[in-house]
């Protein structure tokens, strides 16, 4: 712990160790919350005790007299992430009898806490109700709908907007350094901030090179999306033709929200859960059998499709399943494709920024995506925004910069060399506009600006704009 309990504010008590739970214990340990957690399993516990500097309590999380020894009654937010939906939502309860003021759980059924559920939020005594798969399908079919399939996050309003892109072999812009770049597309303002390569993220300086299969991501005003989207040679022809494998949560969720818009087929392994899914989905054709088997994806008709999902609960099934289908899919006289997107499911953390690198076109974290939630909505009162970057460890977030803060005291290109690795002022918000930062730009006091940093460093650049 940091210095034993602390303010309201600062505590939380965390139930559950699992793959979000202990994520997110990373997190909140990196942004200095005072962490308590609750796990029944020995094993999560040793691993913990190894990697993380929290108070442990091995116990069950509707054991009251762990929550007692926990303090509960001192804490600023509970957080159930256990792998029971019942338990989690019971937690919440017990929360508010202790007066916790902020509540949150992870529930993975969609008939709690939904606008039309017959429990809402409300009823269930939650500010905060996470719904991981659906988080992850909602965001595969606004991908999808948006331009491509490529990543396209809109901030400040709309009025910036950030396009992750593949740097292919054939590129003009491989092996050039982004000040070349922009040397040589002066005609508007645009910034790379992120650079997956190998398993690492990288946020670049103007010395930087870009090399081919580099996942990149640039920042850009809205009027200019257009023009940068050629630049990086991505389409934005709308994607018609979609070949799911996984017929789980996530799978048929998007099959759910996109079939009758667009021609959807799904492939699961198991033979019951497809005989399910062909009564629960009439407009998704299902098809039954193993989706990283090359036979069966052909049979699926995997080269005419623009868009290949992998959703199913094993890594290794969806990255392989993936890159087997990228290299199926249909490539013109030369062996290019005419922009195919693959989006996979990677649950493991460490074959994340890698899937991304090595020919998968965005892959998706669920326990990422429902901690970055859950920061989010923690932080709300400290952070105007906050957006996290598929397939890269970085974060994006909106501040303001304070009175005497550190940040507004030099040029952007004359910060302490150190802080260039780990962070990145990619615009900044004057005379009623946002404009992409430079190496001579100054963040001046009251400012808010847009930063991209690594995901663990977020305390060091919110103390860089504190007073």
């Amino acid at each position: 712990m940091f210095g034993g309990v602390k303010t309201r504010r600062e505590s939380v008590l965390l139930l559950g160790l699992g793959g979000v739970g202990f994520y997110l214990a990373k997190r909140l340990q990196h942004e200095e919350y005072a962490v308590t957690a609750i796990e029944p399993d020995a094993t999560r516990i040793r691993d913990a005790d190894e990697a993380l500097d929290i108070r442990l309590i091995r116990g069950e999380a509707m054991d009251i007299e762990r929550w007692r020894e926990a303090g509960a009654g001192q804490m600023a937010c509970v957080i159930a992430v256990t792998n029971n939906d019942a338990v989690n939502m019971m937690a919440m309860q017990i929360g508010h009898k202790f007066g916790i003021p902020c509540r949150i759980a992870r529930v993975r059924s969609r008939q709690y806490g939904m606008a039309d559920a017959l429990l809402t939020s409300d009823d269930l005594h939650t500010d905060l109700l996470i719904h991981p798969e659906e988080l992850v399908a909602q965001e595969i079919v606004r991908l999808i709908r948006l331009r491509d399939g490529n990543e396209v996050i809109e901030i400040a309003g709309g009025q910036i907007q950030m396009l992750a892109a593949r740097i292919g072999a054939d590129s003009a812009l491989a092996g050039k350094t982004l000040q070349e770049i922009s040397a040589a597309f002066d005609s508007f303002a645009f910034r790379v901030v992120a650079v997956a390569r190998g398993i690492s993220t990288i946020i670049p300086r103007g010395t930087s090179e870009l090399q081919p299969h580099d996942q990149v991501v640039a920042m850009v005003g809205e009027k200019s999306l257009p023009e940068l989207m050629r630049i990086f040679g991505v389409s934005q022809s709308r994607r018609q033709r979609i070949l799911i494998v996984g017929g789980g949560l996530i799978g048929s969720r998007v099959a759910e929200l996109l079939q009758g818009a667009v021609e959807v087929k799904l492939i699961e392994a198991d033979e019951r859960r497809a005989e399910s899914l062909t009564h629960l989905l009439s407009r998704t054709e299902i098809l039954q059998g193993d989706g990283s088997n090359a036979a069966v994806l052909s049979l699926a008709g995997v080269e005419e499709v623009d868009t290949f999902i992998a959703a199913t609960g094993e890594n290794e099934t969806n990255i392989m399943s993936s890159l087997l289908a990228k290299n199926l899919m249909v490539k013109d006289k030369n062996g290019v494709g005419s922009g195919e997107k693959t989006i996979a499911l990677v649950n493991k953390e460490d074959y994340l920024v890698l899937a991304s690198t090595i020919g998968i076109d965005l892959a998706l974290n669920k326990k990422i995506m429902a901690a970055s939630e859950i920061m989010k909505f923690i932080r709300r009162s400290q952070l105007i925004s906050v957006a996290h970057l598929h397939g890269f460890d970085a974060e994006v977030v909106e501040l303001v910069a304070g009175p005497k803060a550190l940040i507004t005291r030099k040029p952007l290109a004359r910060l302490d060399a150190s802080l260039h690795e780990h962070m990145l002022v990619g615009a900044v918000h004057r005379d009623g506009v946002w404009r992409i930062a430079v190496g001579d730009t100054q963040v001046r006091p009251g400012e808010r600006a847009i930063v991209i940093c690594h995901s663990l460093q977020l305390q060091e650049v919110r103390r860089l704009f504190s007073v």
